[in-house]
């Protein structure tokens, strides 16, 4: 916050009530004055607990009002005097001086800058522009995840990415809405997506062993420009959705990993249900027990190979033949061919996409 902006308000609004008023910031530093020689002093009768709200407060000479973070104020308004006059105007101070300094976050603040990129509120033009102003490094490697918080506690998550992240020169940490927090990290060139995941899977981890709140990550490619940093936040919005269709088993959720879920993601509802009305014309796949269905699921996981499969699920190797005749005459599809197999496992993942009704970006 520019001190200078302080002293100007500060300045005009002394002359109009006739008293001495200033700032001070949380280390209890006047940082502007309408007594200019007062500028850098350190007032030693105010507590540190006084900041910890934003009501009035006197000491022995002034009257006080915090302002600024509702959580945790940065700075307070103060005019000298104690009597009824000063608590009136300590008020309507506070909230100018707030209202200023609000305005001024808004220009300068490097996360809100970020916020607006990604949530592609600032016309492409105008990106490098305010760059500039903001003395931000627009060509450097970032990467965006999303932090997905699935239950909630008693914590606040935001506040502890940002302690896990405290390099806000190269680490930003931004509250999307109530459950959706981005963080938009600086990265080396040749980066591994391991090594992301790996981070990715250290954030979930921290959250659900040290603060019990459970979430997941969906991680966006790697771009290398400021104004790409929208379409890798949109992409880690759509691994996250993604995820909770086809991997719902996954705490860490990569665009880049995808594969067909991806594809299947993006067909039009329409398409899916005419492919699955050709693909099940003989028979739909309601009609299958839940034995039939896990039997398919373990032929898939095993490649297609029938010993292993008949021995991952404890039966005979011939039990298992009967099965998959059994899905034949029902489908029309033998497993043990790679292009059926192919077909039905596609199916079964495009019905799983109509039935989650994602949301699209």
């Amino acid at each position: 916050m520019s001190n200078r902006l302080f002293q100007s308000i500060i300045r005009q609004t002394s002359e109009a009530i006739g008293r001495t008023i200033g700032v001070v910031d949380d280390s209890c530093v006047i940082v502007a004055c309408s007594d200019s020689s007062r500028i850098g002093e350190t007032i030693t009768d105010i507590r540190p607990e006084a900041f910890l709200s934003t009501d009035v407060f006197t000491t022995g000479t002034a009257t006080y009002k915090p302002f600024g973070n509702p959580a945790c104020p940065e700075f307070a308004v103060f005019i000298v005097g104690t009597d009824e006059f000063c608590k009136k105007d300590i008020v309507i101070l506070s909230v100018a001086m707030n209202s200023v300094k609000q305005q001024y976050d808004d220009k300068y603040d490097k996360v809100n800058f970020i916020k607006n990129v990604l949530l592609d509120n600032i016309l492409p033009g105008d990106v490098y522009i305010k760059a500039r102003e903001l003395r931000f490094n627009t060509d450097v490697n970032r990467v965006c995840m999303i932090v997905k918080i699935t239950s909630k506690s008693d914590i606040s998550p935001y506040e502890v990415l940002q302690s896990l992240f405290p390099d806000k020169s190269k680490d930003f940490v931004i509250n999307v809405n109530e459950t959706d927090i981005a963080l938009v990290k600086e990265i080396s060139k040749n980066i591994d997506m391991k090594a992301l995941e790996k981070l990715a899977a250290s954030i979930v981890d921290t959250l659900s062993g040290e603060y019990y709140t459970h979430s997941v990550v969906g991680i966006g490619t790697s771009v290398s420009s400021v104004r790409e940093l929208a379409r890798s936040f949109t992409e880690a919005q759509i691994a996250i959705e993604v995820g909770k269709v086809f991997d719902t088993e996954k705490s860490v959720i990569t665009y880049d990993n995808l594969g067909i879920a991806r594809l299947v993601y993006q067909l039009p509802a329409t398409l899916c249900e005419t492919f699955l009305k050709e693909v099940f014309k003989k028979g739909s796949v309601e009609s299958m027990d839940r034995e039939t269905l896990f039997t398919i699921q373990k032929f898939f996981e095993n490649n297609l190979n029938v010993s292993e499969t008949s021995r991952k699920l404890f039966v005979h190797r011939n039990t298992l033949v009967y099965r998959l005749e059994k899905i034949k005459k029902i489908t029309g599809l033998d497993l043990r061919e790679f292009e059926d197999a192919i077909v039905f496992k596609v199916a079964l993942m495009v019905k799983k996409y109509l039935t989650s009704n994602p949301v699209k970006f």
